[in-house]
């Protein structure tokens, strides 16, 4: 019996803290799949628990697209910033810090520590921009392994991720089947449908034709803030369901001046889409997201040959879960994959929750979710 299952599991939750990053810094270059490189990366990351003897405990959390490494615990004593996922990671929580070592960090191609468009090229001395490699899941997962390698972890016990997280999840136990002993995608899929290329793309538009993106050479200060909060908007409403928006708001509408101009807020679901829009322009890099949506259409497990011989290499036992409600990611998609898994013989189990919370449903505290994780990981 090795550490980890010696741990006791504390029936009661509690609570990881005050948590701190940590950087990573490889001074190695690093190959793109493009075949672009750049000097050198750092990824930015946190851990909660501790690593057994064994070094056989160890999870990796995999972001969605506008998160980042602070996923449990809490953030400056001013601040008290909530990690994206805390009431899922802790001591007692389905994935368990007095069992687990958990280590969750900014992908690369990020702009919350880790290497992307908006950092100094040191062989040039001035930011990447569009000077940087056209990126991949691929290339965030290869990075990845290396954040690992610097823990002296060989094989995870578990890889976990919702929506591009998942997808890094995916791309984790097709490229290294030997390091991981388990895995959980959540609200993901194989590739993105034509109407999520769609949208993606038209949130890209909206900060390209900003004035102030000006070709990707923005001061970080003066950037195409409206473009990117309009994609930001528009990205949110897919995250999201019509009947959850509905139930939130329906058609209440703001009190106040009604000599306002005609196009000022007047329903209470623009007042919280414009909220996210401005809250995320001052938390997130404009070509960051260019570069990370641009990498989600990219992703196609259908490619180059089936999705069988892409999923072919998976040996860790997996769980996929997909959400009623998620019309961004929808269940077909999710349960694809396991479906593929499954005529090849491989150990794959797909769940769906009936929950009104669209694509975020992964991200909103559910009994049903709670149980999945903490029995499939302790199975």
């Amino acid at each position: 019996m090795n550490d980890s299952e010696q741990a006791p599991i504390i029936p009661e939750e509690g609570e990881v803290g005050f948590v701190e990053y940590q950087d990573f810094v490889s001074r190695e270059p690093f190959q793109f799949v493009s075949g672009g490189s750049i000097p050198e990366l750092t990824l930015r990351y946190e851990t909660y628990g501790h690593l057994n003897g064994a070094k056989d405990n160890a999870i990796l959390i995999c972001h969605a697209l506008s998160g980042d490494h602070h996923c449990a615990g809490v953030h400056g004593i001013d601040e008290r910033k909530q990690g994206w996922w805390n009431f899922m990671v802790g001591p007692g929580k389905p994935i368990d810090t007095s069992r687990y070592f958990v280590i969750c960090s900014n992908v690369l191609g990020g702009c919350q520590g880790s290497t992307g468009p908006g950092s100094i090229n040191p062989a040039t001395g001035k930011a990447y921009q569009l000077e940087f490699p056209k990126l991949t899941v691929q290339d965030m997962v290869k990075a990845q392994t290396l954040l690992i390698d610097s823990l002296g972890i060989d094989r995870l016990h578990a890889v976990i991720g919702g929506s591009m997280g998942g997808m890094q999840t995916l791309q984790w136990v097709i490229d290294y089947p030997e390091r991981v002993g388990r895995y959980i995608a959540l609200a993901s899929g194989a590739r993105h449908t034509a109407q999520a290329i769609a949208f993606n793309d038209t949130g890209r538009q909206a900060i390209i034709s900003d004035p102030e993106w000006k070709k990707g050479n923005y001061d970080p200060h003066q950037g195409p803030d409206l473009g990117l909060a309009v994609a930001r908007m528009m990205a949110h409403i897919t995250y999201l369901s019509d009947v959850g928006m509905e139930s939130k708001f329906g058609r209440k509408r703001r009190t106040g001046d009604q000599s306002k101009e005609h196009f000022d807020v007047e329903f209470e679901v623009e007042s919280y889409l414009r909220y996210q829009g401005q809250s995320f322009v001052s938390r997130f890099d404009a070509n960051t997201y260019l570069y990370l949506t641009k990498a989600l259409d990219r992703f196609d497990l259908h490619s180059p040959e089936s999705l069988d011989a892409t999923l072919a290499p998976v040996t860790a036992p997996g769980l996929v879960v997909g959400f009623t409600s998620d019309w961004l990611y929808p269940p077909q998609g999710n349960r694809e994959i396991v479906e593929a898994l499954l005529r090849m013989g491989k150990d794959a189990t797909y769940a769906e929750l009936a929950m009104d919370f669209g694509h975020d449903s992964f991200l909103v505290r559910a009994p049903k979710l709670y149980e999945l994780i903490h029995q499939f990981l302790s199975r």
